[in-house]
């Protein structure tokens, strides 16, 4: 095996001669689990607070805090609005989870979704410029149950310390009462990365395959596995940009959604899942393999693979087949076993494959947008013009079937992102305040480009060590040794 190197680049290239594209991505997923588990315990977490004004002789301590402070106090007493400039929180994201549905992972109590969602705020900072905490609450009652109204009342209670709500791995049906209710009463953006976030670049990555395969999102067969809210989510902006919902199959674990699912229908909880019940599926089709037929995209966010998936399946799909598999950590089935089967197009929302649509890319810059603004909300309208930005962008520098998003490295795209979504936000008249494209990207890019710097700064001075050598020959060594 060749040396692992410490940026992973040639993480691809280590494995032992002879390991099969199976066994490279097993190994894969492994050496990523091992390395995460190695990684967090070397560091304590992944996320610190530090301060970002000067102490410049003793008495500014004074101006910190009391009695300097009151000024502050008082300020923000007579006009709530100043809170946005004289604190950090025009710029403050919380991370909002009970922890219920966490990636494939499903309910891993309230401090085992603490790695995702101090994820979520390390990638608002270094991506987009943005502060975040995370914070894991206990949704249950009495009687062990998940009540959503917990969550809501504990955002509510919580609100006037963040510029705006990131609801994540929140199990369904609660996630949609959780996030249309905040959305409507709170006074800053209240969003669920699992279900906007994932649409938003879920529809990104649809856009640009379409255009390489010459097909329209009007005109498309679309089966989708998986009807949770990031699926529902995705079909609901899908309808929006255009797609035509009796072309639109979607699949939960006990069947088609159509407009005979009395299950669905009885179940008040599950009012998303409904209207697209009385949207999609004319044909009422049962057998998602039958859904496949002739389908000309499949969009799968369900049960962690790599057998979810049969390539029976995909051989049955139209000519030049779009495939998104996007379930963590591993997809419903891998990107080389779905071009064997004849797909065109893959991807998955992992970074070691090609195509990454996850929400990595959208999150850090749709927050940073509406921040900028004091957005009141995240529209659907946001969301799509997040897409379209992403699109663009990746189109721009040039697509193919293998490249047809921004990658997370490509640090240009966020601050373009943030303008845009900026942007549609004035328009949709839910920002506070306006600004000019320009100014909205240069400030988008100032702060950005400050993250960034900081970080390599603090690495270059050594206050953030380089994990040992063996630590990833220890992982990779361990992966290999499960897969042999």
């Amino acid at each position: 095996m060749k040396k692992l190197k410490i940026d992973l680049t040639n993480l691809d290239e280590v494995f032992p001669e002879g390991f099969s594209q199976e066994q490279i991505a097993k190994a894969k997923t492994l050496f990523l689990k091992k390395m995460a588990e190695k990684a967090h315990k070397f560091y304590g977490g992944k996320i610190q607070t530090v301060p970002k004004a000067g102490v410049f002789g003793f008495n500014w301590f004074n101006i910190w805090y009391t009695p300097g402070v009151s000024k502050i106090s008082t300020t923000i007493r007579d006009d709530n609005d100043t809170s946005f400039e004289l604190s950090n929180r025009g710029n403050f994201v919380a991370v909002v989870s009970d922890s219920t549905r966490v990636l494939g992972d499903g309910d891993c109590t309230p401090p085992g979704g603490l790695g995702v969602m101090e994820g979520k705020a390390f990638l608002m900072k270094y991506l987009g410029g943005v502060d975040a905490v995370a914070l894991c609450v206990d949704s249950k009652d009495e009687n062990g149950k998940n009540d959503p109204q917990k969550i809501i009342d504990f955002v509510k209670m919580c609100q006037h310390s963040f510029g705006a709500i990131n609801l994540e791995d929140i199990s369904q049906p609660n996630c949609y009462k959780v996030l249309d209710t905040l959305r409507e009463e709170c006074g800053i953006p209240v969003w669920h990365d699992d279900a906007q976030g994932t649409a938003c670049v879920t529809l990104a990555g649809l856009i640009n395959a379409l255009k390489l395969a010459d097909k329209k999102i009007g005109d498309v067969k679309i089966a989708m596995l998986g009807a949770g809210a990031s699926n529902t989510t995705i079909a609901r902006i899908i309808i929006t940009a255009g797609g035509d919902p009796e072309k639109m199959y979607l699949f939960d674990s006990k069947g088609g959604l159509h407009k005979n699912r009395e299950d669905i229908k009885a179940d008040p909880r599950f009012y998303r899942k409904w209207e697209l019940c009385q949207k999609t599926n004319p044909e009422m089709i049962k057998d998602f393999a039958e859904a496949c037929k002739g389908a000309d995209v499949m969009i799968a966010l369900s049960k962690p693979g790599p057998d979810t998936v049969k390539p029976e399946w995909i051989k049955t799909m139209a000519d030049k087949a779009i495939v998104f598999t996007c379930a963590n950590p591993i997809p419903e089935i891998y990107p080389y076993a779905a071009k064997e089967a004849g797909a065109y197009i893959c991807a998955t929302g992992r970074g070691d494959f090609p195509n990454q649509v996850n929400n990595s890319l959208g999150f850090p810059g749709i927050l940073k947008g509406a921040l900028m603004v004091r957005a009141k909300k995240v529209t659907d309208n946001m969301a799509i013009a997040a897409a379209h930005s992403l699109a663009k962008y990746a189109e721009k520098r040039g697509i193919d079937p293998d490249n047809i998003v921004p990658k997370m490295d490509e640090a240009g795209v966020f601050a373009v992102e943030a303008a845009d979504v900026a942007m549609q936000a004035i328009k949709d008249g839910v920002a506070r305040i306006e600004m000019s494209w320009d100014e909205a990207f240069q400030k988008a890019k100032a702060d950005i480009d400050y993250s960034r710097g900081m970080t390599k700064v603090v690495m270059e001075q050594g206050f953030i060590d380089t994990p040992p050598d063996e630590m990833l020959q220890d992982a990779i060594q361990w992966a290999v040794e499960q897969v042999k």
